[in-house]
């Protein structure tokens, strides 16, 4: 019992080996096709699809119960699904108000907006985070702080 915790068989292993050389290559493959945006940063639903990707082909790798076959047919559904919605969303302005979320101003020249700070979950400890790694020390040196539609913050310091 002990054996299989550090190694269960070298069938396992060339298993993993061959299966990961051929879902990667895919993959690699699947996402030169479909273009830069699908793994974009754009918002938090660009996110959620590379994630559910790297999850995939982890679950394909490890589990030897999913055919290499299905793990690929999975992968391509997830790309094909973020292209449908990338799409939609740059022809149909409903549609991109459907699935992202807009930016929000958090600070204003120099003031902290807490109605907005709340309803997005943001601190005043964790703006102060930001402030820190764009170099400002003091909220009265910043014209603007913006929540991203991608969950990041953009600084935009006085003139």
């Amino acid at each position: 019992m002990a054996d299989a915790v550090l190694f269960d068989s070298w069938a396992g292993m060339a298993r993993v080996a061959i299966v990961g050389l051929l879902a990667y290559a895919i993959l690699i493959l699947m996402l030169r096709i479909s273009g830069k945006r699908t793994l974009s940063k754009m918002n938090a639903f660009d996110l959620v699809v590379t994630v559910a990707l790297g999850s995939t082909l982890a679950t394909v790798l490890l589990n030897a119960d999913i055919p290499l076959a299905e793990g690929i047919l999975a992968l391509a559904l997830l790309i094909a699904l973020q292209y449908v919605i990338t799409w939609l969303s740059v022809r149909s302005e409903w549609f991109e108000h459907f699935i992202k979320s807009e930016p929000t101003l958090l600070v204003h020249q120099g003031r902290f907006l807490d109605k907005a700070m709340r309803k997005q979950r943001v601190t005043r400890e964790e703006i102060g985070a930001v402030l820190r790694a764009n170099g400002k020390i003091d909220i009265a040196q910043v014209q603007y702080i913006v929540l991203e539609t991608d969950g990041t913050m953009t600084v935009v310091p006085l003139s």
